[in-house]
């Protein structure tokens, strides 16, 4: 995207994945300007899986400013209150404290390389965080639970809507962080 700066870095705290009964949430962190983003704060196997590569990284808790829900199912929001009270950041909606603020996701600007698309496909809310940094722009998103897909997402309720998002995501993106799987370069293969 053209007025989206390249200024960001984005780290994968914890690839998620499927792994029946196990299940984990891809939990990333974006830091860009004043802003650090934890996106999916969801389930994982321990806490600390999260928090030690944020203190890896040299950030606290404390230090996180806000946070990204691309959606509202369990496995991407059960551990959002790790992080002291900032903006959650959803599909409708900005909750800060006990302050809720509506508004629409689609296009709202985080930081100069961090904007929010509302993208429905995998749930009828689903948000994609878009990042540019000096090398990608980088979606992280539920459209895609791995790099396989799957094709045909069994929680989608809109197959067509489905395959419109993630032609708009392979428009803009270089690199996809999904949902419960290592992050992926798109191509001619990648599920539409």
């Amino acid at each position: 995207m053209a007025d989206l700066s390249r200024t960001a870095r984005v780290d994968v705290l914890v690839e998620g994945y499927v792994r029946m009964p196990q299940v984990a949430g891809t939990v990333s962190l974006i830091r860009d300007a004043d802003r650090v983003v934890i996106v999916d704060p969801g389930m994982v196997a321990d806490r600390d899986l999260i928090l030690r590569p944020l203190r890896d990284l040299g950030v606290r808790p404390e230090d996180v400013t806000d946070v990204v829900v691309s959606h509202h199912h369990l496995d991407h929001t059960l551990n959002v209150a790790l992080f002291p009270v900032v903006p959650v950041h959803d599909f409708q909606s900005v909750i800060d404290g006990d302050t809720f603020t509506r508004r629409a996701a689609d296009g709202v600007q985080l930081a100069p390389s961090i904007r929010l698309l509302a993208t429905p496909g995998h749930t009828p809310q689903d948000i994609t965080t878009l990042v540019g940094t000096p090398d990608d722009v980088v979606a992280l998103t539920h459209l895609w639970w791995t790099e396989d897909g799957p094709a045909d997402d069994p929680y989608s309720h809109d197959r067509d809507q489905l395959r419109q998002q993630r032609e708009r995501v392979l428009d803009l993106a270089t690199l996809v962080v999904c949902a419960h799987g290592a992050p992926f370069r798109p191509s001619s293969a990648t599920p539409r």
